[in-house]
């Protein structure tokens, strides 16, 4: 491929027939990463899930880059993250709580726009668990936004949201 001129190239440490389980297997990116004819930026993909381990893996493979997938789902965050723990070797704090809301309110209204209220409301239902992961009693407020079928009703439950939970993530510490 890189012969025929592809820039670069991302390789998954997962197969087809894994899906989703199983652990990412690294070792045949970085062979393809540190084969002597290769000269362009290999990416690797699979399993990275926290700002350590994307450090760990970069340093132990010699990748390039790497590729976030499904711990990007409902936690954007992960990319600031990283970038700041590669940069300083220190971790943000999480998030809080208004911000949280804030971004699963702006993904939801994206979300609406782009594919109508009820396809929108459908495909946001898997972020929530993410968007508020670690709040204890959390379950009933999760429940109503996988269950509520309108844009207002999703919304009137953000807020409720932010009001009860306002200021957990403050009192949670940085690990």
């Amino acid at each position: 491929m890189q012969d025929v001129g592809i820039q670069a190239l991302t390789i998954h440490g997962r197969t087809r027939k894994q899906m989703y389980k199983g652990e990412a297997d690294w070792n045949p990116i970085a062979e393809v990463k540190n084969h002597p004819d290769i000269h362009i930026p290999i990416f690797g993909n699979g399993d990275i899930d926290s700002p350590e381990k994307a450090l760990e893996y970069r340093r132990r493979y010699g990748v390039d880059g790497i590729m976030i997938g499904r711990a990007a789902i409902g936690y954007p965050w992960i990319f600031r993250e990283i970038k700041h723990f590669f940069r300083t070797g220190e971790k943000l704090a999480p998030p809080t709580l208004e911000e949280r809301v804030q971004t699963a309110r702006e993904h939801l209204e994206f979300s609406v726009q782009w594919k109508g209220e009820r396809k929108g409301i459908y495909e946001m239902r898997r972020h929530y668990t993410n968007y508020f992961r670690g709040i204890p009693h959390f379950k009933p407020y999760r429940q109503r936004l996988v269950e509520l079928p309108t844009f207002t009703e999703v919304s009137e439950t953000l807020n409720e949201v932010a009001e009860k939970f306002a200021g957990y993530y403050e009192a949670v510490p940085v690990e």
